[in-house]
């Protein structure tokens, strides 16, 4: 194997074992090249029946906006905010560099919707992965906010023909301290 080639699986391995979900984000700006080699990794992700079912919206600073209001409306209906509270809110939906929606293809068959779900969560792995060996941090959210009607609309998205999937936060921030990971004897059996 020669050298080159060696160092790129080295850069690889690293980035998959380094990449963390990042939490806070730091002002700054990614670069739109950055992103959109994030999103060619994200679609070479691997697809049972080749049917390809992600789909990626990039939230610009007025849909931003207006997700924000949404996520302190959520946060809202559970209990009263403070101002403090609603501004944090805020800042956590456009504080981050981008904003990404992450969507499904809607399939009627129960099977090829789980095969696709499992394309898709390659995907955004792809992409956090190549944010991470750029340096980039990434956080994919899912719950209740990314389920909010809302959101469809504002991403521009018909729930007829995608489901929403998660937000996919970008940008610079801290790496959090390292996790303990289970040891493979705990998760890899083999067989004779």
């Amino acid at each position: 194997m020669d050298a080159p080639l060696l160092k790129d699986i080295m850069d690889t391995h690293q980035a998959l074992t380094s990449r963390r979900t990042i939490h806070t984000y730091q002002p700054g700006t990614v670069p739109d090249e950055v992103v959109e080699r994030a999103l060619v990794a994200a679609n070479h992700a691997p697809c049972h029946r080749l049917t390809f079912p992600w789909r990626f919206t990039i939230i610009g600073p007025a849909a931003r906006k207006l997700v924000a209001e949404v996520a302190v409306g959520i946060k809202a209906a559970s209990r009263p905010l403070t101002p403090e509270e609603a501004e944090r809110i805020r800042g956590k939906m456009t504080n981050p560099s981008h904003l990404l929606v992450a969507s499904q293809c809607v399939s009627t068959d129960p099977v090829q919707t789980r095969e696709d779900y499992a394309a898709c969560a390659c995907a955004v792995q792809n992409l956090a992965t190549s944010l991470a060996a750029d340096g980039v941090g990434s956080k994919w959210s899912t719950g209740q906010l990314s389920q909010h009607p809302d959101h469809y609309r504002i991403a521009g998205i018909d729930p007829t023909l995608e489901q929403i999937i998660g937000f996919i936060w970008v940008g610079y921030g801290e790496t959090p301290p390292p996790i303990t990971r289970p040891p493979l004897a705990a998760v890899v059996r083999r067989t004779p």
